[in-house]
């Protein structure tokens, strides 16, 4: 799957990079000098991808290694054709909101990762002296949360420190990733202790996402700052976003593999696997946000895997409230978004699109998610035709649930290559990822 389309290609590696590209004629390389110490000739009824980006992942190593850690994390994504993961600031003990936080988290995930690992740093109240620090460190960029993170240790932001934050992040050349749900305007949120799925998905309405989205926008606007919508799930703000960009302001937005395969409709009471923040909304709004990422309106689909233990979840008494919000999809996210976007007429090759290359590009990562000459040798190997049903028990992630157990899904990674070599589980070469200096 090259940037022109699928096509039969030769694909020359040296020293853990893409060094040639070349039409196959079914006989072999043209170049004399192509001779290749190790040869792999793929199968016809596999594709070739490049390795994908997931760019909002929650590690939570260290401090809550028991609900995931980089060991566990990484060989999940690798086995869904993952070969980088930025990790999120938060749901970690210390959460990544200055340069020691960030070191405590890089010697934590050291001699772990099985694929390359990236770090988005924090934006809280009383930090904004530490981000020039913080990017000069090798951070990708920002994020921050506009209502309540869940986590005492990373604060929400207010509009105007949001504002402050794009204002210093624009010279810095740094995205802000948001969070974008406002709290209630009259009252402070009451924990609504149910097991409807529909009494939950009211207490988080698209109103409050899409005022705080509107307040992104104009902060962006304001600032010149380039400001990014973490996990959309409201698709009422499609309107706005795309205005925005026709405007000039600098933004871009992402979904997620849950908001695209689930609906509102069909979740059961009790089933608090499905809880997330922010929710996931009916069928209609689902396909509005299929369509947008046909526009072009929303550029990256990325899993926001947040996991738990699963006595976090409250599966025991199904009370929503009670449980912890996020869904463990790293290993699945692939098979998810290609089983869907096949129903509805999109090609493979949009798929590689919002998810290996849109991500990369948001975390600065210009030689990863393509299969260019000159690009990381990250490669994934795709069955698109082959079926299977979500087993909890065959996931690498910490703990065995999520809310795509018994489902039937298309698209099986049978390999996964990092710098040209297949990822080994007992071999960990993930590397750390700074940006270019």
């Amino acid at each position: 799957m090259t940037p022109a389309g699928e096509s039969p290609v030769v694909i020359g590696v040296r020293d853990g990079r893409i060094a040639s590209i070349e039409a196959w004629d079914g006989a072999g390389p043209s170049d004399p000098d192509s001779a290749a110490a190790e040869t792999l000739e793929l199968g016809a009824d596999v594709v070739l991808l490049p390795g994908l980006v997931d760019s909002h992942v929650h590690v939570c190593e260290p401090g809550n290694t028991e609900w995931e850690g980089f060991a566990t994390a990484t060989r999940a994504a690798a086995a869904g054709g993952v070969t980088t993961i930025v990790d999120m600031p938060l749901d970690s003990l210390p959460s990544t909101v200055d340069v020691a936080a960030l070191e405590i988290k890089r010697a934590a995930a050291a001699g772990q990762c099985l694929v390359d690992v990236g770090f988005w740093g924090g934006v809280v109240p009383d930090n904004l002296a530490d981000l020039a620090p913080l990017r000069a460190a090798g951070v990708a960029g920002f994020k921050c949360f506009l209502g309540d993170a869940g986590t005492p240790d990373f604060p929400s932001v207010s509009v105007a420190q949001l504002t402050g934050a794009l204002h210093a992040l624009r010279d810095l050349d740094a995205p802000l990733l948001v969070h974008a749900e406002l709290p209630a305007a009259s009252a402070p949120d009451d924990p609504v202790h149910t097991r409807h799925y529909a009494d939950y998905l009211a207490s988080r309405p698209r109103g409050r996402e899409n005022l705080a989205i509107a307040e992104v926008i104009e902060a962006a606007r304001n600032t010149g700052g380039r400001a990014h919508i973490a996990h959309l799930s409201s698709s009422d703000a499609v309107p706005m976003i795309a205005t925005a960009k026709r405007e000039g302001v600098r933004l871009t937005a992402e979904t997620c593999p849950h908001y695209l395969t689930f609906a509102a409709e069909e979740i059961a009471d009790g089933d608090t696997a499905f809880k997330c923040g922010p929710p996931i909304r009916e069928a209609a709004n689902r396909e509005l946000l299929w369509a947008a990422l046909g526009d072009g309106v929303l550029e990256m689909v990325v899993s926001d895997h947040s996991p738990c233990t699963v006595a976090m979840k409250g599966l025991d008494t199904g009370d929503f409230s009670d449980a912890w919000g996020g869904v463990s999809s790293l290993q699945l996210g692939l098979a998810a978004v290609w089983t869907g976007a096949r129903q509805r007429g999109f090609s493979l090759a949009d798929v590689v699109g919002w998810m290996a290359r849109g991500p990369a590009d948001l975390a600065g990562l210009s030689a990863k998610g393509r299969l260019v000459a000159g690009a990381a040798a990250d490669f994934a190997v795709f069955d698109p035709e082959a079926t299977f049903t979500v087993d909890p028990a065959a996931l690498y992630h910490r703990h065995p649930l999520t809310p795509y157990a018994g489902r039937t899904l298309t698209g099986v990674v049978r390999a996964t290559y990092l710098e040209g070599r297949p990822v080994d589980a007992a071999r960990p070469a993930g590397r750390f990822l700074t940006r270019p200096t």
